[in-house]
């Protein structure tokens, strides 16, 4: 358990990260749309092939606006080493997820990301630390995408008084305009993790189990990526570059192989979605999807 007296606000926010650079190609960006679904129920949908392949000669593969999650992967291992800091690796969990896409994703890139800490938020028991990645194509020097990641550390709270960090809780009680249930594969977070989360919660069967689990969860960025996805297919008609921001707020694990019951609700230029695992009727993951335009009324 951490010792409370032992974090620093203002040293913590301080913080300087240093850069990084990630460095992608298509093959990539093809693995990543193959652990998010992409063609799992059909490998000649002509819907899903362009995130995978070459489809009708065009010149390079979409990206996902998801994959962009990537970029700021090593923000996390980094916390161990921030000044005034004290947590419990074991106890950290991934709370909320926020992206802005301000240009398309090259299909292949150099990028450069600039990492600050955006927040660090008393809650008690507990506090809830927000990580903000800027994303810049290296070549370019032009901004792609910022992630906002927002993580839950158990035992690390009593600093100060409690402050709410960035969230967002207004969900229709009216049906669904869209509805979308793709099967996760039982291999599905072996096949993630080849783009880059190695956390053995997701392959190891004895951690698993240490954390509480019957067997190894999937990724939550997995399932959020399965998520916009599906909102893509059904509300965007296959246009990925129609995404101007997501947000996500992970409430329960995934087991792979379970179905994903995405439901979407189309209000103006926002679609707000709900992820339940079709099996247990439990809701696992919320938020919303900002669109730039409407590819067509619903």
């Amino acid at each position: 358990m951490a010792d409370n007296s032992a974090c620093n606000p203002d040293l913590i926010i301080a913080h300087k990260f240093p850069d990084t650079t990630y460095v992608y190609t298509e093959r990539d960006v093809a693995v990543y749309a193959l652990g998010v679904g992409a063609c799992g129920r059909d490998a000649v949908d002509t819907d899903e092939l362009k995130y995978v392949y070459h489809e009708n000669g065009q010149q390079f593969i979409k990206v996902l606006p998801t994959f962009s999650t990537l970029f700021s992967l090593r923000g996390l291992p980094q916390l161990s080493g921030v000044p005034g800091l004290k947590f419990d690796k074991r106890l950290l969990l991934h709370g909320q997820q926020y992206i802005e896409i301000h240009k398309p994703l090259p299909s292949n890139a150099s990028i450069l990301n600039k990492t600050t800490i955006a927040g660090f938020h008393d809650k008690g028991k507990a506090a809830i630390l927000e990580l903000e990645t800027r994303s810049y194509e290296k070549e370019s020097g032009e901004l792609l995408t910022l992630n906002r990641t927002s993580v839950f550390l158990r035992g690390a709270g009593g600093f100060s008084d409690p402050s709410k960090p960035f969230t967002y809780s207004n969900y229709p009680v009216n049906p669904a305009s869209a509805m979308k249930t793709p099967k996760t594969q039982p291999s599905a977070a072996l096949l993630y993790r080849l783009s880059g989360d190695y956390n053995p919660l997701h392959s190891d069967p004895m951690i698993a189990k240490v954390a509480g689990f019957s067997r190894p969860i999937l990724h939550g960025l997995c399932t959020l990526g399965f998520a916009v996805r599906a909102i893509i297919k059904c509300i965007c008609r296959g246009h990925p570059d129609m995404v101007k921001c997501i947000f996500a707020r992970f409430l329960l694990h995934v087991y792979p192989g379970e179905a994903l019951i995405t439901e979407m609700w189309l209000e103006g230029l926002r679609v707000i979605y709900q992820v339940k695992a079709k099996e247990r009727n439990r809701a696992v993951l919320s938020g919303y999807v900002d669109l730039r335009r409407l590819a067509t009324s619903l």
